[in-house]
This record gives C-alpha cells, sequence and structure tokens, in this order.
C-alpha cells in the first residue's frame, strides 16, 4: 500500500501511536516509544513521493524485543541494573530492518534477563495478555506478541532459547518463527548468545501472518562475519515452496514422554494434521529420537550459563534484581556446579542425537508438535495442573525448548482454541535451514484454521479492527 501510495508512511505510524496511545496503558507491551518514529516516516513519505527505490519494508513500523540493541534507543533486558543502557549500533538483525527500510517504532517488554516464561520485571511490570488481561501473554518475548496480536504494530523481532518466541506467539494467537541456529545473526543480543547459548539461542521474526514472517527472515538471514555461528541464506521463496508440499511426510506426536498436555492441545494438533492432510501430505503419529530427551538436555547445557551471566552482571548489586533472578542467585550457594565433564558428556549426546534425528528427517522431513502443555496461564502462576499432574511451568514446555537443544526451524501458527476460547498455537519443525518448507506448511495450516484473530481487548467499541 505505501508503495502504491495508498496510504503514506506518516498515517501509518501515526495510526500505531494512537492505537498505542489507547491500548497499551492495559497491556504494558510496549515499554519504550522511539522519539523519532514521525520523522523517519515523513522521511520514507517523501522517498516514496520522489520515485526513490524503496526497501522490503519501507515505511513499515516495527517493534524489537528490549533484549536486542538498537542503537540510540535504550535496550534493558527487562533489569534495573541496565535501565538507562542507551546502546552505540544496531544489532545486525535491526540494521537490517532499517535498512530495507523498516521504521523503529519501539521495545517491547520482557522477562528479567530473559529467564521467564512471563514478561514481568523490576523496571516495567506485567505485559497483559490480549485475550484476557488476568493471564500471561509468555516470556521471554511477550510484550511483542501482545503487542502484534493487538495490532499496536504490525510486526517485529523476539528471541528464543527456550521457547521465548513460539510459546508467546502461542499464548497470544500470532505466529512466530525460531530459525534454525546460526541462520539470523545473534549479535547484539544481551544476555549474550554465545558459549552454550550458541547452539541454541537465535533472534526470529513474530507476525500476525506467514506471509510476513517470510518476508522479514528474508531481510534479517544471512551470513555475519564475526559470529562462528552464523550461516548464508538464499532468499525465502514460501510460496514457491508450496507447490512442493504435496506428498510429504510429516511426523506428529502428542506426546513427548516428559510431559502430558491438555486436550485442547491435542486437538489442536489433530486439527493441524487434518489441514496438511486435505493439502496432500502424508501423516503418521510418530515419536521422533531423541524427542524425550531434550528438556533434560536443556537443563545440562543451558542452565550453569544462565548463573554464569546473573552472577557476573549483578555481583554487589544483587538488591536490584526482581524475585526471580534472586532466586537464581540464592540457588548459587547452595547447588554445587556440576562438573566439566558432565557438560562435555551433554554436549556429546546431544550431537549425537541430533543427528539421529536429523537423518531420520530425510524421510520424514516436517514434525508436528504441541508448543507446550497448556494456553495462556495466570499471571504469577508458578505450577499447571494437566491432566491430573502437576507440571511445574518449565517442565510444561519442555516440547518447545528440546527443539532449541537440536537448533531446527520452528514456527508457531495458530490452530485452535481452549474451552475457554484462548489461543492454542502448534509447532511445525524442519530440517536444519529448510524455513521454506516449515513456512510453506505453516501456511496451510493458517488459511486451512483461520490463523490470528483480533483479541477481545483490541476490538473497537463497534466491535472490528480500527485499522
Amino acid at each position: 500500500m505505501i508503495r502504491a501510495r495508498a496510504v503514506s508512511p506518516v498515517e501509518v505510524a501515526e495510526c500505531y501511536l494512537r492505537r498505542s496511545e489507547e491500548l497499551n496503558p492495559r497491556l504494558n507491551a510496549i515499554v519504550t516509544v522511539a522519539p523519532d518514529v514521525l520523522e523517519r516516516a515523513r522521511e520514507a513519505e517523501e522517498q516514496v513521493m520522489s520515485g526513490e527505490a524503496t526497501g522490503a519494508l519501507h515505511g513499515v513500523p516495527m517493534t524489537i524485543k528490549d533484549t536486542i540493541e538498537t542503537g540510540g534507543l535504550r535496550t534493558t533486558s527487562g533489569s534495573s541494573v541496565r535501565a538507562d543502557h542507551v546502546p552505540a549500533v544496531d544489532a545486525p538483525a535491526v540494521a537490517r530492518l532499517r535498512a530495507a527500510g523498516a521504521i523503529l517504532l519501539g521495545k517491547t517488554n520482557v522477562s528479567e534477563m530473559a529467564l521467564t516464561y512471563e514478561s514481568d520485571n523490576p523496571l516495567f511490570g506485567r505485559t497483559n495478555n490480549p485475550h484476557d488481561t488476568s493471564l500471561t501473554a509468555g516470556g521471554s518475548s511477550g510484550g511483542e506478541a501482545a503487542a502484534i496480536s493487538s495490532c499496536l504494530s504490525p510486526a517485529g523481532l523476539g528471541s528464543d532459547l527456550s521457547g521465548s518466541i513460539r510459546i508467546p506467539a502461542h499464548f497470544c494467537g500470532i505466529s512466530g518463527l525460531k530459525p534454525t541456529t546460526g541462520r539470523v545473526p545473534c549479535a547484539g543480543h544481551f544476555p549474550p548468545s554465545t558459549g552454550p547459548y550458541s547452539l541454541g539461542a537465535t533472534i526470529g521474526p513474530m507476525a500476525r501472518s506467514v506471509e510476513d514472517l517470510s518476508l522479514i527472515l528474508s531481510v534479517i538471514a544471512g551470513y555475519n562475519a564475526p559470529e562462528f555461528v552464523s550461516a548464508p541464506m538464499e532468499s525465502v521463496r514460501s510460496a514457491q515452496a508450496r507447490l512442493s508440499l504435496k506428498g510429504c511426510r510429516v511426523a506428529w506426536y502428542t506426546d513427548d514422554e516428559v510431559s502430558p498436555v491438555s486436550e485442547s492441545t491435542r486437538k489442536a494438533v489433530r486439527a493441524t494434521v487434518s489441514a496438511l492432510e486435505e493439502a496432500g501430505l502424508v501423516a503418521s503419529e510418530r515419536l521422533p529420537p531423541g524427542i524425550s530427551r531434550g528438556p533434560q538436555l536443556w537443563m545440562a547445557l543451558f542452565s550453569r550459563a544462565i548463573l554464569g551471566h546473573l552472577l557476573e552482571m549483578y555481583g554487589g548489586r544483587e538488591e536490584e534484581a526482581g524475585t526471580f533472578v534472586r532466586f537464581m542467585l540464592n540457588s548459587l550457594a547452595s547447588v554445587p556446579p556440576p562438573a566439566i565433564a558432565e557438560f562435555v558428556n551433554a554436549w556429546a549426546e546431544r550431537d549425537r542425537l541430533r543427528a539421529q534425528l536429523v537423518e531420520w528427517m530425510t524421510e520424514m522431513p516436517l514434525i508436528v508438535a504441541p508448543v507446550g502443555a497448556s494456553h495462556a496461564f495466570e499471571h504469577g502462576a508458578r505450577r499447571l495442573e494437566i491432566e491430573g499432574q502437576t507440571l511445574s511451568i518449565f517442565r510444561a514446555f519442555g516440547y518447545a525448548q528440546t527443539f532449541n537443544v537440536y537448533g531446527l526451524p520452528a514456527v508457531c501458527v495458530p490452530a485452535g482454541r481452549s474451552t475457554e476460547g484462548l489461543p492454542i498455537g502448534v509447532q511445525l519443525i524442519g530440517r536444519p535451514f529448510q524455513e521454506e518448507a516449515v513456512l510453506a506448511a505453516a501456511f496451510v495450516i493458517e488459511e486451512a484454521l483461520g490463523g490470528w484473530r483480533m483479541p477481545p481487548v483490541a476490538l473497537s467499541p463497534a466491535g472490528h479492527n480500527p485499522l
């Protein structure tokens, strides 16, 4: 519409700013608004009117998770210790968005140090779910998911080490992609995606449509020279990939042999499988190799690295930590660190199981799985009751963590509703660097099952989308 001059970048920016003024006080999704939004929009409008060449995202306002650095705009990671941190330069992924013409709209709320599945921190407080404000929007990219779902933002960037893109997308009824580890540069993220994190951490797009995920991925993906884990990428062509899905074999499961899932979750997975079969894919219920070990390997590989970051950052400033970070710091005094041999053995097991899984996927290149055991939960919850079992919040979402351990591309797409009417997403997982196939399958699900729906809190008084 901007390229066709049907709408100006200024009109678009003003629309989203008004929307944020109206709804953000109820949601607390956007925590910092870029002060130059309208100035950048006017520049974009002048370029359109003068006939200058425009990028793929020219004039489109976008939000960025507050763990991803934005030059000249504060990036706090939800920590009081970083309350005044203003990066000098953009993270590579943000720089690529700007180079494609995107306008930075603002930063979105996170859990403190991106640690929990609830976006709540000492600096900004909690983000509410736009489908029910008594529930969490998820974490750690919960502010991003809530902003996109309620049309405070068209799309943006999240990050994912343990489901932090997919779980908020699932809770808020949008789509989110965790790319293959290394497909999108992770430089400029805090906590840093280095050391053990480099096995499973990634930055990825979040949006209301799968086509938008594909477009944004094509902009932000590609090699970044300073990073050890970084890969080149051809352009994403999800439309063409859809043409080749017929006959593709799909494995699906609703039991990872670690945690049960709700009946509503099972129904969403079955609806997904039916839609793929209608499109000509061939599905069978099978548990892929290595899946049941994923959550345990996540803990073995990543948990100690997290504690190391906290010790370094909060040493001598423990009183500034929030409740969960303080709990983590206190745990260091009572739990001895694992021997280095334990970590090395876990890494070797991870590599062995990943090789088996990737080889298995030559015959079964797509996997459908739950994102987690349940839909969005109440603020402050620590445990969930699922199918007669009591689960910790972290254990309940091992379904997402597993694919960080193995570094595979995974997209969350809306696929159903709970009995309370809350969104339920499913995961579609592919072989390494096969984002095209994953997004193509997600597009089939979106078309068949309806995709994103405007959440109740975001409806205008007349009951329609004001955008």
